[in-house]
């Protein structure tokens, strides 16, 4: 019985070393976003493409050190910060005839799982634009870990994907004495995170 209750004591104790050793590795970050970028790039007049950004945002990541896997993932992007570097596209681009900044202020994003295909990383999760939430893959890499010069501890994320905007109602577009569209309906979206670990 002393055996079996020594037995019993080692056990546990493993597996609340295992448990303890689990939280450590799961850590939480958020965005620097001065030190990131969230962009897109869309066909302009069918032959070119218009690149922008969002200028302001903000997230947090759970990540597995062990396992280098990202666990959880949620970003906020202010509609209002879109940045294409000409400014009377960029209010039209707020207007209600894109993203209507006033009724929509944020775009978000949650992640649901990752998975590993054709050894690339996929980021599945929902993002919901313009009142609409649809899911979207995101095929991603993790860049790696370092100390910054202030003792704080940063990893950093690149992910790549696709997008229709028609699936989120932002359907404004001019026909071209051509034939063509002023404006693309596929949305390449460009993204680089680097984040610190939250104290």
């Amino acid at each position: 019985m002393k055996k079996i209750k020594l037995l019993l004591f080692a056990v546990s104790l493993i597996a609340l070393m295992t448990i303890g050793e689990r939280f450590v590795f799961a850590a939480t970050y958020t965005i620097d976003p001065v030190h990131s970028n969230i962009g897109f790039s869309i066909k302009h007049l069918v032959i070119t493409n218009v690149k922008g950004r969002f200028a302001d945002f903000n997230g947090e990541l759970v990540f597995d050190e062990e396992k280098k896997e990202l666990k959880k993932a949620a970003i906020q992007i202010k509609t209002i910060s879109i940045d294409t570097g000409i400014v009377k596209r960029d209010e039209h681009l707020r207007s209600s005839d894109f993203f209507d900044a006033a009724k929509y202020p944020t775009i978000s994003f949650e992640l649901k799982k990752t998975t590993i295909k054709d050894g690339k990383t996929i980021f599945i999760g929902d993002l919901t634009m313009h009142g609409v939430t649809k899911e979207i893959q995101l095929t991603g890499e993790y860049l790696g870990a370092v100390k910054d010069p202030w003792g704080g501890q940063r990893i950093a994320f690149s992910a790549e994907g696709m997008l229709n905007r028609m699936d989120y109602g932002v359907k404004w577009n001019q026909t071209l004495e051509t034939g063509g569209l002023l404006v693309g309906d596929s949305v390449k979206l460009l993204i680089e995170v680097e984040c610190v670990l939250k104290k």
